[in-house]
């Protein structure tokens, strides 16, 4: 359960971090947030919202127990 939850933090930073980089420089476009056209005008909120999942999640992870 520990590495779902680190490989899920893993995914949410990079998500979060390559929509936060295009939305400031508008280059390196990777990132799922300027893709889905419901989160239009919203990018960076919901990229800094992935960060801070991202965050969560590996705190949850590291509270856990190494199974």
């Amino acid at each position: 359960m520990k590495q779902f939850l680190e490989f899920l933090g893993f995914i949410a930073l990079v998500q979060g971090s390559g929509g936060l980089v295009y939305e400031l420089t508008g280059k390196l476009g990777w990132g799922l947030t300027q893709r889905w056209s419901a989160l239009d005008g919203y990018e960076i909120y919901v990229s800094i919202a992935l960060i801070v999942l991202a965050l969560a999640l590996f705190a949850a992870a590291g509270s856990r127990k190494p199974s």
